[in-house]
């Protein structure tokens, strides 16, 4: 028995076909192209499944239903995306149902973070534990809550959004309140150095990182100065961190995770430069109760972790041609 996993993504768009056990029978990938709006990852989605069964050797007849997991807040009750923050035309979209009528096949739509969290907890860095909380941290910052082997979804319209919580730093009152996306996603951290930057200090550090093009800087290039011993890219980091710890502790306060597992583009700059800072600021104010409850780990399933959660939503959802909740729900 075979499912079709779909990742919307901001920047990334994948189609997987597999039984939703952790394994993939094929994978095909293209990316997104902002100025093409929704329209466009539409018209990918319905030139990219020909090619994958191709891939996979398989007729559609063997694929017996559909998972999505969306870059942003999707409605359980209506099946529909709520909005994008990344790409225009997704407001209100009834993704679920354009799903299913282009394949002919039932659908269930999810959250990105959340099937990413689901792959992790069933098959990845969260394996055989509970709770999981899952964080990806990219362009945007997502989190999902994973208990028993199901995704918390709060009342129907999401959880776990840790991205969106708001930070007071206290050494950077430029900006006031905003959110922790807004300082540790990938763009985030951009923007802070970009501010940084403004200053001659700052140009005379990174002189030459980003050919003196602000707009071209990117995470990976702040990551490869810090690794340098670029003392200002590390200062960047460093705030990001702290910020990441911040909600990180917020999030074991509240919720007490047997395992945190953090995936995304950022994750990748790996434990000297991420994971061991941030265990070790995460350590020193962790509420003291709950300090030897839970640990932080990379995750495991790589890019294709969103998929692996779509394709294991749809198992669940209609396996053996019955329903379940895709939800735990409080």
């Amino acid at each position: 028995m075979h499912y079709l996993g779909i990742e919307i993504g901001g920047t990334k768009l994948q189609l997987g076909i597999g039984p939703g056990d952790g394994t993939l029978k094929a994978l095909w990938r293209g990316t997104v192209e902002p100025a093409q709006g929704a329209d466009g990852i539409r018209r990918q989605i319905t030139n990219g499944l020909p090619e994958l069964l191709a891939k996979a050797g398989l007729p559609l007849s063997e694929v017996c239903a559909v998972g999505v997991g969306f870059g942003g807040p999707v409605d359980d009750a209506t099946h529909t995306v709520i909005k994008s923050h990344q790409i225009e035309g997704w407001d209100d979209f009834p993704l679920q149902d354009w799903i299913s009528d282009i394949v002919g096949l039932p659908a269930i739509l999810g959250n990105d973070a959340d099937c990413a969290g689901l792959g992790e907890a069933l098959f990845g860095a969260g394996k055989g534990l509970s709770p999981i909380f899952y964080i990806t941290i990219g362009s945007g910052i997502g989190g999902g809550l994973i208990i028993n082997g199901e995704i918390y979804r709060g009342c129907g319209r999401g959880a776990a959004e840790i991205g969106h919580l708001t930070i007071w730093p206290n050494y950077n009152s430029r900006l006031g309140k905003v959110t922790l996306e807004g300082y540790a996603s990938g763009w985030g951290i951009c923007d802070e150095a970009r501010h940084w930057l403004g200053s001659d200090d700052g140009m005379e550090e990174l002189e030459g990182l980003a050919g003196r093009s602000l707009e071209k800087l990117t995470a990976e290039q702040i990551a490869q100065a810090a690794k340098r011993g670029n003392r200002f890219a590390q200062a960047v980091l460093d705030r990001a961190w702290e910020c990441l710890a911040s909600g990180i502790r917020d999030t074991i306060t509240l919720l007490c995770p047997r395992r945190i597992v953090i995936g995304g583009g950022v994750s990748l700059m790996g434990e000297q430069l991420l994971f061991e800072p941030l265990r070790r600021l995460v350590a020193e104010r962790v509420f003291k109760p709950f300090a030897n409850c839970y640990d932080i780990v990379p995750a495991a399933l790589g890019e294709e972790v969103v998929v692996h959660g779509a394709l294991a939503l749809a198992r669940r959802h209609f396996d053996e041609g019955g329903e379940r909740s895709p939800s735990a729900r409080g």
